[in-house]
C-alpha cells in the first residue's frame, strides 16, 4: 500500500510540472507575438 501512495504521489506531481512547462511556454508564445505586433525591425 506505501508504494502505491508512493508511486501516485509521484505521478501527481509530474503531471503537475508538465502543466507548469505547458502554461510557460504558452505565455512565451503569447509574447513573441506581440513582439512581433509592436512594428520593431528585428522583433520577429
Amino acid at each position: 500500500m506505501k508504494k502505491l501512495l508512493t508511486v501516485l504521489a509521484l505521478g501527481s506531481t509530474m503531471v503537475l510540472l508538465q502543466a507548469c512547462n505547458t502554461v510557460r511556454g504558452a505565455a512565451n508564445d503569447v509574447e513573441s507575438v506581440g513582439d512581433c505586433v509592436d512594428g520593431v525591425k528585428g522583433n520577429c
